[in-house]
């Protein structure tokens, strides 16, 4: 394992923009950002599922096209359940730091797995979490 090895977790939108046709920019970005050879990546299964709806609605994807992705994410990255450890945990993050219940499940699952960064464009840039967890806006 290479010295600048850092774990992270992957949001929603960064894999929706990396994926999806919609913004070319932001496409570059999030391909990137991914393709980081000494990135550990993680995600929940909140992350597929919220992904795989908007592939569906927004960028049209089929069936066959959202099981290849599903069976790719299992594949590739760690996928982590939302257990009870995980649920307690993200309850209190959103005691601690005021957010909102979906991502207090994110944060607690990114937390769990050990991430020590946290890629998202939809929360505050720079906010440190428990255990050294960063969010940090890629865009």
């Amino acid at each position: 394992m290479p010295n600048d090895f850092v774990k992270v977790f992957v949001d929603t939108n960064v894999w929706f923009y990396a994926i999806s046709e919609q913004d070319a920019e932001l496409r570059e970005i999030a391909q990137s950002l991914i393709s980081e050879p000494y990135h550990g990546i993680c995600i929940s299964t909140q992350v597929i599922n919220e992904l795989c709806f908007n592939l569906k609605r927004k960028a049209s994807f089929s069936e066959e096209e959202i099981g290849k992705l599903i069976r790719s994410f299992y594949a590739s990255y760690e996928v982590l359940s939302l257990n009870r450890k995980v649920l307690l945990r993200a309850s209190k993050l959103r005691r601690d730091f005021s957010i909102s219940f979906w991502d207090g499940l994110l944060l607690a699952a990114a937390a769990e797995a050990g991430a020590e960064i946290f890629y998202s464009q939809d929360m505050q840039n720079g906010l440190m979490i428990e255990n050294g967890l960063k969010v940090i806006n890629p865009f």
